[in-house]
């Protein structure tokens, strides 16, 4: 993927005064490096490359300049199957780190496999990164490659909700969260996917301008653009209208304290309601109880830990909130008409469709 070319881009119409777009900095071009691992996302990808190729559209210049990167310089095949060139190899682009073409972004796209070579020299070109005060990134797993590298201990990052749980297990020391994307001492992750195109859009504005990641947004035909701190979900609500807000403040309230589950006096305590207002509030919001709503998340936790990670079941069973393995196993059953240990056999489509 070479530079952008810029033929007659020159002529669009903006959308701001002459005074607007005298307020942009005229930075010399920021370099992206890309790292892609096999089996990365190509939305992710695509996300984060066309919000480049449209900030320079938007600021008429080569506001941005990027190159893919693998780790021996071959090929390498996106989850859905497509194909992508990179430009180099990890080699390569260890030694741009002492020449002029060293980047100012590295930007993970996927994770390799544990204990392999890859893991290993794709970690200290990170940390070679770091030590020079380059911003380094990661979409979706790619986050993982940069917590293997220790570089986001005691530091807030953004997770797949699907992956949080057992990310969380993994990595105690990194303060991970399902929002959108998280932005720390010029670490940026995102959850992958279009979150990669949200969070791409504030380093435009950071580096352009806000006009200038405004007219992305437009050029893109975003909707909007969100902010790094929006949740990336509302669980178990496939389809639903306007939430009440205190409806979502105890849902958040549950997420934080599934390990220790909360009583009807604590859900009334924090929303400032009596029992009866949260449970009529939760019922028409909803169709169902606090008390079953929570126990439904807790199980959908649980899930997410037996595909994810080789956690014992009454581990999983106590950091969910239940007394015992056997009342886990009960609930669990109940639910998803399969017991734990053999949701945790299938394969993990068919496990997660249950």
């Amino acid at each position: 993927m070479s530079l952008i070319e810029h033929g007659g881009e020159s002529d669009m119409v903006h959308h701001w005064s002459r005074d607007a777009w005298a307020s942009v900095r005229a930075n010399e071009p920021v370099t992206v490096a890309v790292y892609l691992a096999h089996g990365f996302e190509l939305l992710a990808l695509s996300s984060a490359l066309d919000v480049f190729r449209l900030a320079n559209k938007a600021a008429a210049r080569e506001a941005f300049r990027w190159r893919t990167v693998s780790h021996w310089g071959e090929a390498v095949r996106a989850s859905c199957g497509i194909v992508v060139a990179a430009d180099a190899d990890l080699a390569q682009e260890r030694r741009y780190l002492q020449q002029l073409e060293r980047p100012a972004l590295a930007l993970i796209c996927g994770d390799e496999p544990d204990e392999g070579r890859e893991t290993k020299v794709l970690s200290a070109w990170l940390r070679e990164c770091r030590q020079r005060r380059i911003a380094i990134g990661g979409f979706g797993s790619g986050v993982a490659a940069l917590a293997k590298a220790g570089m986001l201990n005691d530091r807030k990052c953004a997770i797949h909700w699907e992956e949080l749980p057992a990310f969380k297990e993994r990595f105690m020391r990194v303060e991970a969260a399902a929002t959108v994307y998280e932005v720390d001492n010029d670490i940026w992750t995102c959850a992958g996917g279009t979150a990669a195109f949200d969070m791409l859009v504030e380093l435009v504005k950071l580096n352009c301008g806000e006009p200038v990641a405004v007219n992305v947004g437009e050029l893109a035909v975003a909707g909007r653009v969100r902010t790094g701190d929006e949740r990336q979900r509302l669980p178990l609500l496939r389809q639903h209208g306007r939430i009440n807000p205190t409806v979502v403040k105890l849902i958040e309230l549950m997420q934080r304290n599934l390990a220790t589950p909360l009583t009807m006096a604590d859900l009334a305590a924090a929303a400032g309601l009596s029992r009866r207002q949260v449970e009529r509030l939760f019922r028409n919001d909803l169709g169902r109880s606090p008390c079953r709503y929570f126990r439904e998340l807790r199980l959908e936790h649980a899930k997410l830990l037996l595909a994810q990670s080789s956690m014992p079941v009454l581990e999983i069973a106590v950091s969910c909130g239940f007394v015992s393995a056997s009342h886990f196993s009960r609930c669990f059953r109940e639910t998803h008409q399969i017991a734990p240990h053999e949701a945790r056999n299938l394969s993990a489509g068919r496990y997660l469709g249950v």
